[in-house]
């Protein structure tokens, strides 16, 4: 069965359905190329893809018992930076704005650990730049 169903609308814009739950996102191109900017771009949404799942993994290691510590605030901020050929994202800068709760050492290197190498972290091309600062 699919996962994600895309319909294109038109006008440089789509909508894709989860076919389980049945939410919808749009996507919109960017006005500088003919769209109408209104929404997420698709390399948006694979940035905040990414992000998100780095998070979720951070979050399953926060969950366990030995952890004995939580995410639940951290913020993530990130910049995107394109480049023209092949136009592709280039580089991506993710700061994370970790809640004040004392980390030690080792919990601070099993979250990093997790963001590097969450599922779409391993599924990114090499050619990628990725820049991610822990803020604690």
């Amino acid at each position: 069965m699919e996962t994600i169903v895309t319909l294109y609308e038109g006008a440089l814009r789509t909508k894709a359905t989860h076919v389980e739950s049945g939410y919808q996102l749009i996507t919109d191109v960017p006005k500088e190329h003919g769209g109408q900017g209104e929404t997420f771009t698709p390399t948006d949404l694979f940035v905040a893809s990414l992000v998100s799942s780095m998070l979720s993994v951070m979050g399953g290691i926060a969950r366990k018992p030995e952890f004995n510590g939580s995410i639940d605030g951290l913020l993530a901020r990130t910049t995107k930076t394109m480049r023209q050929n092949p136009h592709s994202v280039a580089e991506l800068l993710i700061e994370f704005d970790m809640p004040k709760n004392n980390y030690t050492d080792e919990q601070k290197q099993a979250l990093e650990a997790g963001a590097r190498n969450s599922q779409v972290s391993k599924s990114l091309n090499d050619d990628l730049k990725q820049t991610l600062i822990f803020n604690y």
